[in-house]
């Protein structure tokens, strides 16, 4: 039913537009240029068109009203954060053990932890040299 009114009220939109785009334009905006001849002229006869527009204006009005009605029938109390956290569950997975020791390496294939040679001595860094002096500019 709900999709029967909105097609409706979107044809009803579209013809609205047309009918009012195909009437005739009575001057500029807020008054301006009104053909009147100075005098104030009362309200001119209403043309098929202007029905016309009358006639679809109120037919799109009853289409908004009906929509909105069916809509809150439908509609649920719970909020939409509350929907979205009950249709999906969090599902937590469970977090990486973390090495025990200070080394970062992975374990080895025969589940004894895999550690660097306890004979080798740390590096050293190499030695720091002095930067260059620059040369001097010769004019």
């Amino acid at each position: 039913m709900e999709n029967v009114i909105l097609t409706i009220h979107l044809i009803l939109a579209l013809l609205l537009i047309g009918v009012v785009l195909l009437q005739r334009s009575e001057g500029g905006g807020l008054g301006m240029g009104s053909s009147g001849g100075g005098a104030i002229s009362g309200r001119a006869a209403a043309t098929a068109l202007g029905k016309i527009t009358w006639v679809l204006a109120a037919m799109f009005i009853v289409t908004s009203i009906s929509m909105t009605i069916l809509a809150s029938r439908s509609a649920s109390t719970a909020s939409v954060i509350d929907q979205i956290g009950a249709e999906q569950p969090a599902v937590k997975a469970p977090a990486p053990a973390l090495p025990t020791g200070g080394d970062l390496l992975p374990p080895s294939n025969d589940g004894t932890p895999a550690a660097p040679p306890a004979a080798t001595a740390p590096a050293t860094p190499p030695a720091a040299t002095a930067p260059a002096a620059p040369a001097p500019a010769s004019n």
